[in-house]
């Protein structure tokens, strides 16, 4: 089976291997290379583990609208603010 490599580096697995392992999107793949240059991949099962602090305490106080909204705002400050370290364009 053959898979093409796309300019970022991605590649589509063929169905035959996705339906034999029953890979659905989102799954994870543990790639390793071997000696020779092989490189085989393994199903990487979910693990309890990996989803630890995700969630809070069901003992915490819920946040407030106000400080969702006030979240959310800061988010979008932040996100929209310029660049520092750009061109200085005052003095002249």
């Amino acid at each position: 089976m053959l898979a093409t490599l796309t300019s970022k580096g991605q590649i589509t697995l063929p169905k035959e291997i996705r339906d034999r392992l029953g890979l659905d999107a989102g799954s994870m793949l543990d790639f390793q290379i071997l000696e020779d240059n092989t490189i085989t991949a393994r199903q990487v099962l979910p693990d309890a583990r990996r989803i630890r602090g995700l969630l809070k305490s069901p003992h915490a106080t819920p946040l407030t609208v106000e400080q969702m909204d006030e979240a959310v705002s800061k988010h979008l400050r932040n996100k929209n603010a310029p660049a520092h370290g750009g061109r200085n364009t005052g003095g002249r």
